[in-house]
């Protein structure tokens, strides 16, 4: 694909901000972005090259690129991998019952792509049951309070971390949160948030026969192979050491992050990078 056909400089940082995403662990399309335009402009006769903002892919953007990276990379078996995380997810759901678990994020959208773990919200006044519950379960998790900013305020939201055949994201909110239903950085449309019966009929309408064959006989078709990708995986480099390129300094700023589960907010403003033009 010709990032000069498809919109010259913006295509070439889209691409290249996928490419971070998928080879090299860069979780966020803030941080992604930020660090495509550094390694792709850098800097002319000792200053820092500047940018339009038009020149600026939107997240959507990114993942579509993204997207056309995993499936070039994967093929089938991204498809594949697809309906084995849902069964994963809607496993999950039925046994985290009790906290009205929804599934949100990239298995719900079917924007997966190698590394991408399962994303769910679940609601509670009492995180500990929630986590006596997982001891229950017998499941191995680890809990981690996490503090973001969100709209100039600073919220803490705790996160389960669940291992499973894929990993599981669990981020506890309020019951009364349940009532109300955050808008997509990505599109602008309200996040897809699918409780039990909505990823049922998900999984009958996309992956008709496969779910089918599981209702039938309980195992997923060619779920050897998927967890044989998995254990290459983890001999592959572990996300993380990106991220401290865009690290607080003289010479960086700070990405401010998204909501749980979320990606952040194409259309913050922010100053890009020191001698760049800032937006809104």
């Amino acid at each position: 694909m010709s990032a000069e056909r498809f919109g010259g400089l913006r295509a070439r940082i889209a691409m290249e901000a996928a490419r971070l995403m998928y080879e090299e662990g860069v979780k966020q399309y803030f941080t992604a972005k930020h660090l495509a335009c550094k390694r792709m402009l850098g800097k002319v006769a000792g200053k820092r090259a500047r940018y339009r903002p038009a020149d600026l892919p939107s997240n959507g953007e990114i993942r579509d690129a993204l997207l056309s990276l995993a499936q070039l990379a994967e093929g089938d078996l991204r498809t594949r991998r697809l309906f084995a995380m849902r069964i994963t997810a809607l496993e999950s759901m039925r046994a985290l019952a009790p906290f009205e678990p929804r599934l949100i994020g990239s298995v719900s959208t079917g924007h997966i792509r190698r590394g991408s773990d399962i994303d769910l919200q679940v609601f509670t006044p009492d995180p500990d049951a929630l986590e006596n519950h997982l001891d229950a379960l017998g499941w191995a998790f680890e809990r981690e309070p996490v503090t973001i900013q969100k709209f100039g305020e600073i919220r803490e939201y705790l996160h389960f971390h669940v291992v499973d055949v894929f990993a599981v994201e669990l981020t506890v909110y309020e019951p009364r949160e349940l009532r109300f239903r955050p808008r997509s950085s990505t599109d602008g449309k309200p996040i897809v948030r699918m409780g039990e019966k909505a990823l049922e009929a998900l999984l009958l309408k996309e992956h008709n026969e496969d779910w089918s064959r599981y209702l039938a006989t309980g195992e997923i078709e060619g779920m050897e192979e998927l967890l044989s990708e998995a254990d290459d995986d983890e001999s592959a480099p572990r996300p993380g050491p990106w991220d401290g390129l865009i690290a607080s300094g003289p010479d960086n700023d700070d990405p401010i992050a998204g909501e749980p589960g979320e990606e952040n907010d194409p259309e913050e403003s922010y100053e890009a990078l020191p001698g760049f033009e800032s937006f809104g």
